[in-house]
């Protein structure tokens, strides 16, 4: 830990050494964006413990912020609105392409066994007999976010190479966003749509809806009985989204903030599972060498989206 503070501290003695220094005292507020995904209020819920910590570390007032979509985090952090956020890799890649120098991927949320990657789950009905996508011609499937990495990114480049069209009315019959991935459980549970696509570590039981991701919160919340739900599709692996710090920050309070979510599991379990989503090994440094995969593929998706 002493040597990621030192490289953190480093860096930013290199880059602001033309200009007076700044430190965590002259901040006058932190802000923090926590990604949809589920209702704002259990968002909050689920990380006021984070926002507590933060204000005693930086003694400064410390505030949340619920956007409705992930582009709200994202905007957020690119005009310098919230100084942090816990984001996917797909965000990461559109904040990178927008703007390489807003923020800075500094740690990210590990599995129980050590991994940092994820899947994209294609999740349906046990009583609709749909048990893979070979099943689902003709049927609607539901896709979280836009800027969602399981909830879309992924999905949008596999199911093509599996010869699954992802254009409305070729093979399923429309392929609709729900808003974000909690939204994306409770329409397939109420039928809103046949099947839809969310995220999950993919370790640990089906059941429970598996250690850590969207399929955990909600069977968590009782929003969902997992035992009324088959998967039908799971994507490569993905790593994990970054916890990024805006890189205006004083140097001082990246370090802080760093060491603050690298030490929860060991300070507060109860509070790294909600920041993490559930089970999980803590939060271990990452570089934005981890991402530059997802960063082509969305670069690759932007630039098709122009022709």
């Amino acid at each position: 830990m002493k040597s990621l503070l030192a490289f953190a501290l480093a860096t930013s003695a290199i880059t602001g050494a033309m200009t007076a220094p700044v430190f965590a005292q002259d901040l006058q507020q932190f802000n923090i964006g926590v990604m949809g995904g589920e209702n704002a209020q259990d968002r909050m819920t689920s990380n006021e413990c984070l926002r507590k910590h933060a204000e005693e570390t930086l003694g400064v007032p410390v505030k949340l912020f619920t956007p409705a979509d992930y582009d709200g985090v994202i905007q957020g952090l690119l005009g310098g609105t919230l100084d942090m956020a816990l984001l996917g890799a797909s965000g990461y890649a559109k904040i990178y392409l927008t703007d390489p120098e807003a923020v800075e991927p500094v740690l990210v949320k590990t599995n129980l066994d050590g991994s940092f990657t994820y899947y994209s789950i294609g999740i349906a009905r046990k009583d609709s007999g749909i048990t893979d996508m070979a099943a689902m011609k003709g049927k609607t499937l539901g896709f979280g976010d836009p800027n969602s990495t399981s909830g879309y990114l992924i999905p949008l480049v596999e199911l093509p190479k599996a010869g699954y069209s992802m254009k409305p009315g070729e093979y399923f019959k429309d392929t609709p966003f729900t808003g974000g991935h909690e939204q994306t459980i409770v329409a397939v549970k109420n039928g809103d749509v046949d099947a839809g696509v969310t995220w999950a570590d993919g370790q640990g039981d089906f059941a429970d809806g598996y250690n850590s991701g969207a399929l955990r919160k909600a069977a968590d919340a009782g929003l969902v009985d997992m035992n009324e739900m088959v998967e039908i599709w799971r994507s490569s692996p993905i790593p994990e989204g970054p916890v990024v710090l805006r890189k205006a920050l004083p140097a001082d309070a990246k370090a802080k903030m760093t060491e603050l979510v690298a030490n929860l599991i060991k300070t507060d379990k109860d509070c790294a599972y909600g920041v993490a989503s559930g089970e999980t090994a803590g939060f271990s440094p990452v570089t934005h060498d981890a991402y530059s995969t997802i960063i082509d593929v969305r670069k690759a998706e932007l630039e098709a989206g122009k022709n």
